[in-house]
Order: structure tokens, then C-alpha cells, then sequence
């Protein structure tokens, strides 16, 4: 029977006091009388004055409709105070809010956890049990929302463990190193504040260990030094809801050092308390727990008292809707510009560059006119599609669902659909990321980009630039150069050798350069064809456009560049340089201004310009030969391999012969930027017959330049350039080549052989064995090269130079005292040592090299088969082309007859891609995988690089110095191999590990071994072609 309750009864119950504030607000006619039920009066407090502001009383109704009715109830502002405004801006405090949970491995769980931190707008997702390895960052990368960043510890070897944190980018935080415990796992940071809040993320392996709690005690002892604020958390892996010693003991360690444990509801799905939330110091609210059914923990939710401040991801950004710019519509605006307003009748370049950006700056802002507005940062993934959105929201209906009856079936079907989620999840995902990877295949930095974003750490350090930070790169950068300068300028110039080293008489120029040819209108589609559409900020619309918008404007441009060469000027804004610090090396202390490289980046129409003065200029060059033989930088038909199959040729010829070769290798410092311009431009005129308007031309281009920094949405003040070509210009390194052309003649003069590529140099000397008269050889052209360099304000870096002794171990292993002076620095040779990317060792055995490319290509393997599962076949392909093939392939002509212990390394990695692309077990044989992969083993790719450039050699499109190597065979009398494109093979070599690796020689025997249809063969793309099938049959039997 219900209980019954008398009226006093539920009169007591009914214990409403009036609030004390109540008479305060009748006595100052605040508060409202209430009328009757039913009554339409109205009521008037104090009148209606000017002073009085009118009130509403009522929230039943709309503010208008409340206005209307009660538009006579006034009060008296009199009896209002205003609140005083705060001069610090308004910071809405909230507090901690942090998950901790056991994942058992992200793998396959990243997107799920993503989900939940952003669902449950966490502050803190504390891991445990990550499973992930060191350098290993893709699942992490993936678990982490936008807006976040993450810390991690994962177990530095063996499989299982790992911690992480992942948390707000707006929270401060800085890892405490406190020693690592042999019975447990933890991550130890701080977060900054008023009290800094300690946090320790611990994990302990299930398996017993007698020393824990002597371990835990000191770690305690440690935490507690730190901060009065202390928060543990983690899967202790220790039963406390079960009255055993070890729980006992634990309990009495926390209780010891002041620690409250807040857990008392099961975290395991056996019901036990494994997961903790201890703290001192802290005051927790609303602990609960969640089921995200991915392991076989629970999630613990809890909020702290520990107010932080809420930074709203928002931000205002200006833009143009380039995308709604169609070409046609570019080209007709551009063209009745144009023609309503027709350039200036003028020949001055300046003036005809103004006009050009002033017009395409207007088209630009009519059709895409410049836009603000305030943007928040979206948490979700870029691929998250909405059809995933409404999957979600479906998945949360079955979870309410479940959570409501509490049913079985109900837990069934949410599991159901949970998988499905998860499976949409990852294809989803698949397509997008294959879907970037496709279009970046043809653009390497690009596709590097997307690849470094998913696989590189978490950056949580916040890059921050202001114009002060610009000021301070462009005057670092200045000062560099100008203290170089200067010191060369002031320090005496090395005393030349003596005799001094006669250059050789200057080639002669049979046709002088006096005027460059104007171009025309019909021309600039095929200038412009392969030139990057990287848009500089100088830039009146983005290149791209400009491509596009050619039929409107190609006779402007055209106009400009004509009447610029007609001229002999160039116009001061195509002289101006947006400087770009870049780091020279990943990995870099990006707080280190020294760590940068300034990069220069110029108009498109500069750069229009400059092609076309480059491509004149080296067609001077070429047809009057005044080009340096043994320079292979920047030069059409030149490469670092090229340069490295030349020099190992010359070395293994001579360790033939029973010769010892001294390989110098010379490094310069900030060469491009120390050019003296009277210098150069004395240099072309003298030297290279480059006279007239030409040489006005250039004289112009290389004085009156400018520069400023321009980072992010930041720029520098501008600063002159006196000295030096802009790096990232079309034209300033073939100027740098011309101007490093003396120094072959001086090398030559003491007759020793060497080959330039750009600013890196090596010069080389084969001898029977060092003697006096070699060390007396070396160091004197090493002295007239400092001496030269000096006088042309070019600084020898002579601490990273380096020497290596190449030749049989009979031979070097008597070689370590030698050493050789250079401005009281010592170069004593090296076992080993990098050039143009390939690692040299004094045998040319270059195990060292394949080592590296080993350790280099598995790294990237690993992170590849970390994609793996959201790529599709040809996108992970591109990505194995793209981070291990092109390594194996890297100059891999000069790899020719190396030990097959030693290929074996690099088909080892090439069998391991393989197997990874194609989901082919370990144990399963690799040649049938291969086969169907049409790809050749290591050998046959070798072959297949000595063939190419062979071929190349034979039709002029590789350098001379590699077509000498080369002699077709053509006997003495009519025989049947007369036609049958044959190569002479060279004398007979005395050792096979040296002589037969030599180009020289393996390129007439492999060549030689091919059928003569192929032989024959003068398109190129056929006769790569042919020759894989070729070699792909010898390899596979086929």
C-alpha cells in the first residue's frame, strides 16, 4: 500500500526560503510586484523618465512581444551601478577533463580513438600498452586529432609497452627526465600554471617483479620533490579490489606519500581494478567509465580542478576564390583590359613590367576579389566523408540504445555496426590518401609532403613568425656574407706557388655574344613548357593563371622581354627576391639560424626572362665549346652519376695498374652568395666573348638587386645585394659555373685530373706510391687553388674537406701518416667518405654505401608497411618506387661488378618491397613475385644503367668526357661485325675486382652482348623498352 501524507506533512516538504537578496531589491524598486492572476493591470514604478530604462520581467515570451506589452514598466537608472570593464581580455576558465586507457596496441584502433577524443572533447588521452616502436609514428599520427599534438615513450625494445599522452596543442606541457625503472614503463611530464600540475602515465608489466615497489617508492620520492600537485595514472596491472599483500602493500605506498587512488568500479572486463587515477594535491570530479569495445579495458573519464584557459580555435583569414576563375573567363577579362586600356608606347622594360602587374593585379581582384572572414579549425580528418557522418550518428543511436534496455541483442547489433563503422572507416580513408598519393606521383616534393605528414612526429612546437623574426634571419643572413666577404677583402692572399701556374690562353669564341635575339609571341608556349608554377609572393596573380591566360597576354610579355634584351636592362621589380629560410638537413634545431638556407624565389616573369637569357647563353657556350669538360652541375645531359662513373673509372683503371689514388674532395662555404660582380662580368666578357648589349644585359641583372624574408603571411624589411647570385634563380647557377671556369686550368697545370659538380669539387692523383714529389704535387696545387679562391673572394671550407686513399690493401695499408697542410688546417685521409651522395671506402668496395642505403631503405620500408593496409596497390607501388627504389637505383652504374655478398643486401630489401606490396608470406619463394611484378633483380638493373648511358653516349646525349670512354668498332678491312654497331673492347684488364668494373670496359662487353636489333635501336624509350624485356628474360628464364 503507498504511504499516505497529511497536508502538513507535504507543507513541510515544500521548504522554499526567500532568498535574503529579495528585500534588498524591493527597497531599490528592482523588483517587480506580481499581479494577480488573470488581472490586466499594469504597474508603473517611479514613473517614466528620461533616466529610466525599460525591463522585462517575463521569459515565457519573446523579447519583442514582451516589449510591447510591458513597454511602461520602467526602473530608475539611477539605482544601477555600471560594471567596471577588465583590461585584460576575457579568458573562459574550464577544467582538465583526461581519459586514460589500455589500448593493447593502436594498431587498427587509431581512428576509433581519434573519434572519441574529439566526441568527449578531451583535454587529455593518457595510453597505455601503445605497442608501438621507437621512430614508429604513423599510428600516433593517426590517433591524434586535428588541434592536437602528443608526447610518447614507447619500449625501447622487445614487443608491447609503450606509453603516450595526446593533448590540446593550447596546453603547455614539458617532459620530466626522471631515470627509467626496470619493473615499470612511464611517461612523466608537466603542465605549467600557477601550481604546476605533475603527470606521470605509468604501465606495469603483469609479470611479478619483486623490486616494484622499491622502484615505485623512488619514483614517488622524485615526483613529489617537483610540485605539490601530483597525478598517477595507468594500468598498474595490480588486483586492489582483492585483499592480497600486493595490493595491501601498494595501498600503503600511495597512502605513505598523501596519494588518493579515486577508482572503485571495474576497468577490466573480468571485472578487476587494473587501471588507477591516483593524485595529491588535486581535487577530481565526475570519474566514470567508458566501453569503446576495442580491448579488453575500460576507458576511465575524469575532470580536475585545475582551471586552463580556453583558446578558441578560431582565427580571421583573407583569400581569393581562385577556384572559381576559369581560364576563358581569365582570358576575355584580361583581353578587354587590355585593349580599353593599351600598354604605354614606350621601350622602357620598367614601364611595360608596371603596366603588366597593375593589370593582372585588377583582372585578379574583379574576378576574385579578396575575402575576409573568421574560421575555426575543424577536429575532423580531411577524408571524413558525410556519409561516415551519418554512419556515426547512427552507431551513437545503437549505443543510447544499448546503454538504455541493457539487452543482449541490442549489445549485438551496436557491436555489428560498430565493425561496419570501423570498416568504412579505413576504406574511406584508403581511397582519400591513395587518391593524393596518385596525384603527387609526378611531383616528388609533393608526394614526400603528404608522406612526411602521416609518418613524421607529432610537431608540438609552436612556430611562431613575427617581422622581428624576419628582420633578424635577413640580417643573419646579411652579416653572414658580408663577414666572409670582408675578410677575404682585408686578410693577405696565400702566397701562390712558383712559378705561378700559367692559365691557359682563353678559348676563343669564333662568334662574339653581342645581342640576345628577341622571341616571339608563338615562342613563349614552348619556353614556358616545363617551368614550375610555384607562385612567389611578388606575383601579381598565381602562374598557374598566367599559363593559362597566355593567349591575352602573350604579346605584353613578349613585349617586356624584348624590350628588355633590345635594351640591355632589367626592370628593378624582376630584381627583387622573396627569401625562404629552409632547413639544410631534416632533423635541425629549426631555433638555430645557422641550421637555414636562404632560398630565393623570384616573379614568373623573371624567371620567363632569365630562361630565355639561359638558354642563349648556353647556346653560345656549347657551339664555341666554352663550357668546362669536367663540370656536370646544372648542365643538360650531366649528373651526379655521370660525375661518379668518370672519377670511380679513372680509379679502377689505375688500382689495375697496381696505382694508389688520392681522392681530394673540397668544400666551399656560402659560394653562390660571395660572387664578386666585376669579377664575373670581366670573366664573360674577356673569357667567354660575351660583349655589347649582352653584357649590359647581364651587368644589369646582377647589379641593384634586393631581397626581404617572407615567412608564412610575415615579411623582413628589403636589404641590397652587392655580392652574389640568387639561389633558386634560373640563370645565377650557370653564372656560378662560369665563374669557377679558371680553376680547371690551375688543377690541369699541375697535372692532376678532376671533376666539378656545382661548387663541389674533387681533384685526383693515381700514383705507384706516395712520395715526396706527390705530397709536393698536391700541396702546391691545393695552395694555388686557396690563392685563387681568395683573390675571387671565394672561402675554402678546409674543415670539411676531406681526403681518401683508394686502391689494394697491399697499397693503403701503409698510407695512414699521410697528410697534407692547408692553411694550418690537416687533412689526413679518411676510411670512408661521402661524395655527391655515394659513400667512397678506400677499397671502392662501397660496403659502406650499400650499408647505409640498407639501413636508409628499411626505415622507410617500415613506415611504408605501416600505410600499407589504407593504400591501394598502385599507390603503394608509387611509394616503393618513390622511398626504396629510387635509393637502389640511386648511381647504382658505378655498383657494376661488386660482390654478389654485397648486391645482396640491396635485392634483399628490393625481395622485402615486394613481399610487402604483394602481402607475400616470408617462406614463400620471391621469384615468381618478382616475375609478375616485371621487376629486374639488382644485377639486371645495374646492366640495365651501364646500357642506357651507353646508349646515350653513342647518340650525343651524355657528357664527352663519358662518349671518350667509348669506340665503336670499325676493322680494317670489310668484315660481317663491321655492320653490326659493335664496340672495341678495351686491353685485357689485369684484376677482375678492379679493371672489369671499370665503365670503360664493362660497357663494351654488355653492350656487345646484345642482340643486334636492339643495338640498332635509336629511340630512346624503345631501346629501354627492348632492353628489359631483354634482361628481364635472362634473369627470369623466360
Amino acid at each position: 500500500m503507498p504511504p499516505l501524507y497529511s497536508t502538513s506533512v507535504l507543507h513541510s516538504l515544500n521548504n522554499h526560503q526567500r532568498p535574503d537578496c529579495t528585500d534588498i531589491l524591493r527597497e531599490t524598486g528592482l523588483l517587480r510586484r506580481p499581479p494577480h492572476r488573470g488581472s490586466g493591470r499594469m504597474f508603473i514604478y517611479n514613473g517614466s523618465t528620461p533616466n529610466s530604462i525599460p525591463s522585462i520581467w517575463s521569459c515565457s515570451r519573446t523579447a519583442t512581444s514582451s516589449l510591447r506589452h510591458h513597454n511602461k514598466r520602467h526602473v530608475h537608472l539611477s539605482n544601477l551601478r555600471p560594471l567596471p570593464r577588465s583590461s585584460q581580455p576575457f579568458t573562459k576558465q574550464r577544467h582538465l577533463k583526461l581519459a586514460l586507457l589500455n589500448t593493447r596496441s593502436l594498431n587498427n584502433k587509431s581512428l576509433i580513438l581519434n573519434e572519441f577524443i574529439t566526441d568527449n572533447n578531451l583535454d587529455f588521452l593518457c595510453i597505455t600498452e601503445t605497442w608501438h616502436k621507437p621512430l614508429d609514428y604513423f599510428l600516433l599520427n593517426q590517433t591524434t586529432p586535428t588541434g592536437y599534438t602528443y608526447i610518447d615513450k614507447p619500449r625501447p625494445e622487445g614487443r608491447g609497452g609503450g606509453v603516450a599522452a595526446i593533448y590540446r596543442k593550447d596546453i603547455k606541457t614539458s617532459t620530466i627526465s626522471i631515470p627509467a625503472a626496470h619493473s615499470f614503463e612511464h611517461l612523466t611530464f608537466k603542465l605549467s600554471g600557477p601550481t604546476p600540475l605533475v603527470t606521470a602515465i605509468i604501465y606495469r608489466p603483469p609479470k611479478p617483479n619483486p623490486s616494484f615497489l622499491t622502484d615505485f617508492s623512488d619514483f614517488l620520492t622524485q615526483l613529489s620533490a617537483i610540485s605539490p600537485s601530483v597525478l598517477l595514472l595507468g594500468d598498474f596491472n595490480i588486483h586492489i579490489d582483492n585483499d592480497c599483500k600486493s595490493a595491501t602493500e601498494f595501498l600503503e605506498l600511495l597512502h605513505c606519500f598523501n596519494f588518493t587512488q579515486h577508482v572503485n568500479f571495474p576497468t577490466h572486463s573480468r571485472g578487476h581494478i587494473l587501471d588507477l587515477v591516483c593524485s595529491t594535491g588535486l581535487t577530481l570530479h565526475h570519474l566514470s567509465s567508458f566501453n569503446l569495445n576495442i580491448s579488453d579495458h575500460l576507458a576511465i573519464i575524469t575532470d580536475i580542478d585545475i582551471p586552463i584557459p580556453t583558446i578558441k580555435d578560431k582565427r580571421t583569414i583573407s583569400f581569393r576564390n581562385l577556384k572559381s576563375i576559369s581560364p576563358s573567363a581569365l582570358t576575355t577579362s584580361l583581353a578587354s583590359k587590355i585593349s580599353s586600356s593599351p600598354p604605354p608606347l614606350t621601350d622602357n622594360p620598367s614601364d611595360l613590367t608596371k603596366f603588366y602587374n597593375e593589370t593582372l593585379s585588377s583582372c585578379l581582384h574583379q574576378l576574385a576579389p579578396i575575402k575576409t572572414k573568421t574560421v575555426s579549425f575543424t577536429h575532423s580528418a580531411p577524408w571524413y566523408t558525410p556519409e561516415l557522418h551519418k554512419m556515426k550518428s547512427r552507431k551513437r543511436q545503437l549505443e543510447r540504445l544499448y546503454k538504455k534496455t541493457g539487452l543482449t541483442v541490442h549489445l549485438q547489433t551496436f557491436t555489428d555496426y560498430l565493425l561496419q563503422y570501423k570498416d568504412a572507416l579505413n576504406t574511406t580513408r584508403s581511397t582519400y590518401y591513395s587518391h593524393l598519393i596518385h596525384a603527387g606521383s609526378t611531383n616528388p616534393k609533393a608526394l614526400f609532403s603528404i608522406v612526411n605528414k602521416l609518418l613524421k612526429p607529432s610537431d608540438n612546437t609552436s612556430k611562431s613568425f613575427t617581422t622581428d623574426k624576419c628582420n633578424s634571419f635577413l640580417s643573419f643572413f646579411q652579416s653572414k656574407i658580408d663577414n666572409i666577404y670582408n675578410n677575404l677583402s682585408s686578410a693577405p692572399a696565400p702566397t701562390a706557388c712558383n712559378p705561378t701556374p700559367s692559365s691557359a690562353p682563353p678559348p676563343f669564341a669564333s662568334q662574339p655574344l653581342s645581342q640576345f635575339c628577341p622571341v616571339s609571341p608563338g615562342e613563349l608556349p614552348k619556353i614556358m613548357t616545363g617551368m614550375k608554377t610555384t607562385t612567389c609572393v611578388l606575383d601579381p596573380i598565381p602562374s598557374h593563371l598566367i599559363k593559362d591566360s597566355l593567349p591575352a597576354i602573350s604579346t605584353l610579355i613578349t613585349e617586356i622581354i624584348n624590350s628588355s634584351l633590345k635594351s640591355g636592362s632589367v626592370p628593378r621589380s624582376l630584381k627583387l627576391a622573396a627569401v625562404t629560410p629552409i632547413l639544410k638537413k631534416p632533423g635541425l634545431n629549426p631555433d638555430i639560424m645557422s641550421n637555414f638556407r636562404p632560398i630565393s624565389n623570384l616573379p614568373f616573369l623573371s624567371k620567363i626572362l632569365e630562361r630565355i637569357v639561359a638558354t642563349q647563353l648556353k647556346t653560345h657556350l656549347c657551339s664555341n665549346e666554352l663550357f668546362e669538360p669536367f663540370q656536370s652541375g646544372f648542365r643538360s645531359q650531366h649528373s651526379t652519376e655521370t660525375a661518379l662513373l668518370k672519377v670511380t673509372n679513372d680509379i679502377l683503371l689505375s688500382a689495375d695498374s697496381g696505382h694508389l689514388t688520392i681522392l681530394i674532395l673540397l668544400d666551399l662555404t656560402a659560394a653562390f652568395d660571395t660572387i664578386n660582380h666585376t669579377i664575373l662580368l670581366s670573366r664573360l666578357e674577356s673569357s667567354l666573348s660575351i660583349t655589347g648589349t649582352a653584357l649590359s644585359w647581364l651587368k644589369s641583372y646582377l647589379t641593384d638587386r634586393q631581397q626581404f624574408i617572407h615567412i608564412n603571411n610575415c615579411t623582413s624589411s628589403t636589404a641590397p645585394l652587392s655580392q652574389g647570385v640568387p639561389q633558386g634563380s634560373v640563370l645565377g647557377p650557370l653564372l656560378f659555373i662560369l665563374y669557377l671556369l679558371p680553376i680547371g686550368n690551375i688543377i690541369r697545370h699541375h697535372g692532376l685530373h678532376f671533376h666539378c659538380y656545382a661548387d663541389d669539387i674533387q681533384l685526383y692523383i693515381s700514383t705507384k706510391s706516395i712520395t715526396p714529389a706527390t705530397h709536393f704535387t698536391l700541396s702546391n696545387c691545393l695552395t694555388d687553388i686557396k690563392s685563387w679562391m681568395h683573390s675571387n673572394f671565394l672561402k675554402l671550407n678546409c674543415d670539411k674537406s676531406d681526403l681518401i686513399i683508394i686502391g689494394p690493401k697491399s697499397l693503403t695499408k701503409t698510407t695512414d701518416s699521410f697528410h697534407l697542410t692547408i692553411d694550418n688546417s690537416t687533412l689526413s685521409p679518411s676510411p670512408h667518405s661521402r661524395n655527391l651522395g655515394v659513400i667512397f671506402d678506400n677499397n671502392l668496395s662501397f660496403e659502406h654505401h650499400i650499408n647505409q642505403i640498407t639501413r636508409t631503405a628499411f626505415f622507410h620500408l617500415k613506415n611504408i608497411a605501416r600505410l600499407r593496409p589504407s593504400l591501394s596497390f598502385s599507390a603503394a607501388e608509387t611509394l616503393i618506387h618513390a622511398f626504396i627504389t629510387s635509393r637502389i637505383d640511386y648511381c647504382n652504374s658505378i655498383l657494376y661488378g661488386t660482390p654478389s655478398k654485397t648486391l645482396n643486401k640491396l635485392q634483399y630489401i628490393h625481395n622485402s618491397a615486394a613481399r610487402m606490396l604483394t602481402h607475400t608470406r616470408t617462406r614463400d619463394h620471391i621469384t615468381p613475385i618478382l616475375q609478375n611484378l616485371h621487376w629486374l633483380p639488382v644485377p639486371q638493373r645495374i646492366q640495365f644503367k651501364i646500357l642506357l648511358l651507353t646508349h646515350k653516349a653513342l647518340h650525343n646525349q651524355a657528357p664527352s668526357y663519358l662518349t671518350d670512354l667509348l669506340h665503336r668498332h670499325n676493322p680494317s678491312r670489310s668484315l660481317r661485325s663491321s655492320e653490326a654497331n659493335l664496340l672495341t673492347p678495351p686491353p685485357r684488364t689485369k684484376h677482375r675486382t678492379w679493371g672489369d668494373r671499370a665503365f670503360s670496359v664493362a660497357a663494351p662487353s654488355l653492350w656487345n652482348s646484345l642482340p643486334k636489333h636492339i643495338r640498332y635501336c635509336t629511340d630512346l624509350p624503345t631501346f629501354k623498352s627492348l632492353t628489359k624485356t631483354h634482361l628481364f628474360k635472362i634473369a627470369f628464364n623466360v
